[in-house]
């Protein structure tokens, strides 16, 4: 079999991917300890190299999925970085996505398995290599679509309510929203449906829980 462009450079391609979730009013991202040299043991993204049988959406697929347990959840590409001395194990490109899940379909045994832990954004510190990077580059594309699309509505649970919708947002954007401004923006939106079932955990009076309409909703998006 002939062999084609064996006069050019080789080099390795990954994806990383900036797995977040929502919980006591923050943002998480789970991290982990890498399992392999360089750098073996310090705190990291998930990630992996593309295997040839993959396309990437299937390798950053394959990485969520070994790392939560969980399959389909909503991803978007962020960029790819391919700094020369950005790796200092080998000339690698990295492929970057995030990826909103709802915790509480979090698979909690494979964090013993892979060595990770969730982590709120604000109390991140020092990842390996360019990894604090691939955050803040995700943080920032997460605040522009959230902006426009409805897309922080995958980290939340099946049922919410309103106050919990709005902790999200304040969450994601680090900054408080109007109350009046946001709920209109929101309903306008006509992709919630209003249940009969109060949340009382935090008031007598309790705040009406909500769910997605998944045909609107995928409409919109």
């Amino acid at each position: 079999m002939t062999r084609f462009y064996q006069q050019e450079d080789k080099l390795f391609l990954s994806v990383d991917c900036i797995i977040l979730g929502f919980k006591e009013n923050a943002i998480h991202v789970l991290i982990t300890k890498r399992k392999f040299e360089p750098l073996k043991g310090e705190r990291s993204l998930l990630g992996g190299f593309v295997r040839r049988s993959e396309n990437l959406n299937e390798s950053v697929a394959r990485v969520v999925r070994e790392y939560t347990g969980i399959e389909n959840v909503y991803m978007e590409q962020v960029g790819a970085y391919g700094d020369v001395g950005r790796d200092i194990g080998e000339r690698v490109v990295s492929v970057v996505y995030y990826a909103l899940i709802n915790m509480e379909l979090y698979d909690e045994t494979l964090e013993k398995k892979h060595h990770a832990r969730w982590v709120n954004i604000q109390e991140v510190g020092t990842l390996i290599l360019d990894h604090n990077q691939f955050l803040n580059d995700t943080l920032r594309l997460l605040r522009r679509h959230t902006a426009s699309r409805p897309v922080g509505f995958n980290l939340l649970p099946e049922k919410f309510t309103l106050p919990q919708l709005q902790s999200l947002y304040e969450a994601i954007h680090q900054r408080p929203l109007d109350k009046r401004n946001f709920r209109y923006k929101i309903l306008e939106m006509d992709i919630i449906e209003k249940l009969e079932e109060k949340d009382k955990s935090s008031s007598r009076k309790g705040a009406y829980y909500y769910r997605f309409n998944k045909e609107k909703y995928d409409r919109l998006l």
